[in-house]
């Protein structure tokens, strides 16, 4: 791996560990020349996604172009560029996995909110409104309406799993206790009844 500081082609790995949800490797590496650490990441080659834009051009998908946008829209929210990068990750991996090999710009913006709105409300507002255009006050409220609408769907999702899981606790601890019952009638009926001899 050639050093970025002197070009030297010879480097040490210093660090290895999995990146974007275990779809990449990430190592820090140590020039041998001039001892400049730097970092590389080893990925699959995955096949190029074509993406429409709304004036019907087409050009390949470029996750560096998603990337700062999404950093403009959501600078001052508060989240890391590692949370951005997440979302795209999560994204793209959704892309992969289809057939066909094209996308509209359109499309990729909704997987985006799709992935931000259960990450960061602020950033999922701030990029729905340069992504769709806002044009005033309304569109605001609309994707406020949305998020509220979604926050209550998982609320009363995650409410249900609670349900389930304290019903299947209590059905256990019902059965653990027949059980244990089964098991003392057991042993009062062994020792109620005469023991045999052992030997004649």
């Amino acid at each position: 791996m050639q050093c970025p500081v002197c070009q030297h082609t010879n480097s040490r790995v210093l660090e290895s560990r999995s990146a974007e949800s275990g779809r990449s490797i990430r190592r820090r590496r140590e020039c041998l020349n001039c001892k400049h650490r730097f970092t590389t990441y080893e990925r699959i080659e995955f096949v190029p996604i074509t993406v429409i834009k709304r004036d019907g051009k087409r050009e390949s998908f470029d996750r560096s172009k998603l990337l700062r946008g999404l950093i403009r829209a959501c600078e001052k929210t508060g989240l890391e560029t590692t949370a951005l990068e997440a979302v795209i990750d999560e994204m793209e991996a959704e892309l992969q996995q289809r057939v066909i090999r094209e996308v509209s710009s359109q499309e990729i913006g909704e997987l985006v909110l799709e992935q931000l709105q259960s990450v960061s409300e602020v950033a999922y507002v701030r990029f729905a409104s340069v992504y769709r255009k806002f044009q005033g006050i309304r569109d605001f409220v609309e994707t406020l309406d949305h998020l509220k609408s979604y926050q209550r769907n998982s609320d009363q999702a995650e409410e249900e799993a609670d349900v389930s899981a304290n019903s299947c606790s209590e059905e256990s601890a019902s059965e653990f206790s027949s059980l244990k019952r089964l098991q003392s009638g057991e042993a009062e009926e062994n020792q109620t009844q005469p023991q045999e001899a052992i030997f004649p």
